[in-house]
């Protein structure tokens, strides 16, 4: 059991630190409004913020939710986002 919980904590940092990284780069490359959606969407995933929701506010975010919202990251991220034009 405790092998998943870590399993799912790394996965979970990873993709929290792609998701801030692609925030950081649409904020400095792209334009500041997708870039600051992009970081508040990054604190979902990461632990530590987690752990604050559940303890301030009692309730964390569903691994189901995450699953979903990390899908249509993705494809927001790959399909519409103006990130890919500048490597072009």
């Amino acid at each position: 059991m405790k092998e998943g919980v870590m399993t799912l904590n790394i996965f979970s940092w990873l993709f929290g630190l792609a998701v801030l990284a692609v925030g950081v780069l649409n904020l400095i490359l792209v334009h500041p409004v997708p870039g600051i959606a992009y970081l508040f969407l990054s604190i979902i995933y990461l632990p530590p913020a987690n752990a604050i929701l559940k303890e301030k506010f009692g309730f964390s975010v569903p691994l189901v939710v995450k699953i979903l919202l990390g899908i249509v990251i993705i494809m927001f991220t790959l399909g519409v986002s103006d990130l890919g034009d500048m490597i072009d």
